[in-house]
């Protein structure tokens, strides 16, 4: 994710911090300071905002450490600030597995909480039912914390881990495309709910209904696209009329090619192999900083994917996202014949859609 940094590394899975986390921080501690002018109250707003944090990554780490279990790898885990996103390689569609995985995040948080309650007993300072967020003692409100995380999660609605569960439980029964509009559908109408009561109470209500709403489309979008991609290979989707550049071509050339047409980012091939891809970004911080007779050598990626013909579509768009490469090179028998994309397999659903509308209307 851009405007992020890597703080830590943990199980082997990389930890990176927003920029956007430091302006919560400070929000944290100049409200702590405004309401009592107290050096002490400031250092302990930010410290408690840190403890959150820090069972949120440990709810991030349930995700990914039992998603290994099943044989899926995290990318990395964001800390931002209105929560974590753990990058999954992609989502189990075992609905058993999907369950594990999205129950183990607030199982976690439920873990803590009961780690906490232990230790409040064993300190004689007792658990009240009464708990609040901004009351109490440090551990009081982080055990009230972990129970809001773990509960809020839990709403059954994407993009929620509850959602996930609901889907997951209804895909033991129902195909799994069926059973994620009936779970986008509840999630839908669950905003609507917190949307109406947030009219007339808490008006935070309406930002967690938007949120909801989006998510639980979204959610519903992309699996209805993974199923139109489903058993369609890459060889009916993929790019044949592209350029092409050799490690000793100058980047001034590069740039000509990116002027001359649509193609943004480029293979770089020898033999007929691919060798590294030139992306665009690479390319401009090249001629902003070194002379236009510089090789594409010493610029190209020497560290991409690539994606053969007869892989499915589906598997391949996960891939590109996941990877973060806009581009891959298809290769057949271990030479170059086609370049996919994101915009390019958008560009072939939409043609498909088309030509099954105008079927439709002939029938």
């Amino acid at each position: 994710m851009k405007w992020s940094w890597k703080i830590a590394r943990v199980a082997g899975i990389d930890i990176f911090m927003h920029t956007t986390f430091l302006i919560l921080v400070a929000w944290v501690a100049l409200s702590a300071w405004l309401a009592q002018r107290n050096v002490q109250a400031m250092l302990g707003g930010v410290i408690f905002l840190l403890a959150l944090f820090a069972c949120v990554l440990l709810h991030e780490l349930g995700h990914a450490l039992t998603a290994r279990r099943y044989g899926i790898q995290t990318r990395d885990i964001t800390l931002l600030p209105f929560g974590g996103v753990a990058r999954l390689e992609y989502m189990p569609t075992n609905p058993i597995q999907e369950l594990w995985v999205a129950l183990a995040g607030p199982a976690v948080n439920f873990a803590i909480a009961l780690a906490l309650v232990v230790v409040l007993l064993a300190g004689g300072a007792g658990v009240s039912f009464n708990l609040s967020v901004s009351e109490g003692s440090f551990l009081q409100r982080l055990l009230a914390i972990n129970l809001t995380l773990a509960l809020f999660n839990l709403i059954p609605a994407f993009p929620m881990d509850g959602g996930r569960v609901v889907r997951a439980l209804l895909a033991t029964r129902l195909e799994y495309t069926q059973a994620t509009h009936i779970a986008a559908a509840l999630g839908q109408g669950i905003a609507l709910m917190l949307g109406f009561i947030g009219l007339f109470n808490n008006p935070f209500l309406l930002f967690i209904a938007l949120f909801v709403w989006i998510g639980a489309a979204q959610e519903a979008s992309m699996v209805q696209v993974k199923t139109a991609l489903g058993g369609i290979p890459v060889s009916a989707a993929m790019m044949t009329n592209f350029q092409t550049l050799s490690p000793g071509d100058t980047i001034g050339r590069a740039a000509e090619l990116v002027l001359s047409g649509s193609q943004q980012d480029f293979p770089v091939t020898a033999d007929g192999r691919v060798v590294g891809i030139l992306t665009r970004e690479d390319l401009m911080r090249a001629l902003a900083s070194h002379d236009e007779h510089l090789l594409v050598s010493y610029v190209m990626r020497k560290d991409f994917q690539l994606a053969h013909a007869s892989c499915m579509l589906d598997a391949v768009s996960q891939q590109i996202q996941a990877g973060g490469q806009k581009i891959l090179p298809v290769v057949q028998g271990g030479a170059l014949v086609g370049l996919i994309t994101l915009e390019n397999i958008g560009e072939f659903l939409m043609i498909q859609r088309a030509r099954q509308a105008r079927r439709f209307q002939r029938a």
